[in-house]
């Protein structure tokens, strides 16, 4: 009697413990990030590499940010981050900063009620021409979230073909200066020349300041061996990147899905330990998004509203360490 009474308490033990390392969440394993070199590190100084999705523009696909949409990217595929593209102009913050920004406070919101990483992406190819717009933003959500370890400052989603050293350095200076005010820790991404590909420019003449990491963007159907070349010249010099959007597919986010093409730039992601987030959470007719038109908040663990795409990147999210 006394043996069963022990191996009935031991299994309830190993049931407790296995069960508590199952409720603990990205957030709660891994605490404040920090930059080191060119590896992000968790608050152990053990290398950490994040993986989720990016949601759509806020202002064309406001569906998705809410919990619901969170929770279930959480528990079904398995991310450790979310990115939240408020959209700037097209009708976007720029015109209803109140309402625009409303969206990505819900899903900053969830993310720390689920204990997720949050990357607030400015999401704008002109943002120099809106600095003073992104200064109040990004002041206030500091302010709003500063005790949090959840959240990632991105600046600047995709600048189009404008100098590193004249516009680009200048601007994120001045909004990481508002920032600091507030929030002395959380990493901030700074958005790199020509849709954030010339990493190696910013290489060249990084910010002097903590916690800084700078933006990659690729498509797998378009973007290959050549880009991969620069960013790995930009990280060889000591440039600490993200990926905090790509696409399976062609630069204008339809085509094919080219799947031989993104597994070669997983592997170049895992070799040199960069965070991503795939474009994107949307029902959009097209072949990047990773769910099927129509497709609701509650339907993104369902197998048959998954894209080709969307299957794709599920998988790898459920069956690869992050």
């Amino acid at each position: 009697m006394t043996k069963k009474i022990i191996f009935f308490l031991c299994a309830i033990l190993i049931f407790s413990s296995l069960q508590a390392q199952q409720d603990q969440s990205p957030v709660k394993l891994n605490g404040q990030l920090k930059i080191e070199g060119t590896r992000l590190l968790n608050e152990k100084d053990v290398v950490i590499q994040l993986k989720g999705m990016s949601l759509f523009w806020s202002q064309w696909q406001p569906q998705y940010y809410n919990y619901e949409t969170i929770k279930n990217l959480k528990e079904d595929w398995g991310i450790n981050v979310v990115r939240a593209a408020m959209g700037i102009e097209h009708e976007g913050f720029l015109k209803n900063p109140e309402q625009e920004k409303q969206k990505v406070y819900r899903v900053i919101d969830a993310a720390i009620e689920l204990g997720l990483y949050v990357i607030v992406d400015w999401h704008d190819h002109n943002a120099e021409n809106h600095l003073d717009e992104a200064k109040r933003f990004f002041k206030e959500t500091a302010k709003k979230y500063a005790n949090h370890p959840n959240i990632i400052y991105e600046l600047y989603n995709e600048p189009l073909d404008v100098s590193w050293n004249e516009i680009l350095k200048p601007y994120h200076t001045e909004i990481i200066k508002e920032i600091r005010k507030f929030d002395k820790n959380n990493i901030i991404v700074c958005g790199t020349p020509n849709w954030s590909q010339d990493v190696d420019l910013a290489a060249k003449n990084p910010i002097k300041e903590d916690n800084i990491a700078y933006t990659l963007h690729f498509y797998a159907g378009t973007h290959q061996k050549e880009l991969m070349l620069k960013a790995e010249k930009a990280i060889k010099a000591g440039l600490p990147i993200f990926v905090t959007e790509f696409g399976t597919t062609e630069a204008n986010g339809d085509g094919k899905v080219y799947k031989e093409n993104t597994q070669k730039w997983f592997d170049f992601m895992d070799r040199y330990n960069i965070s991503w987030c795939n474009w994107s959470i949307a029902d959009k007719d097209e072949a990047s998004a990773a769910l099927k038109p129509d497709s609701l908040p509650k339907d993104i663990g369902k197998k048959e509203s998954w894209s080709e795409s969307g299957a794709f990147i599920r998988t790898i999210l459920t069956t690869t360490d992050h």
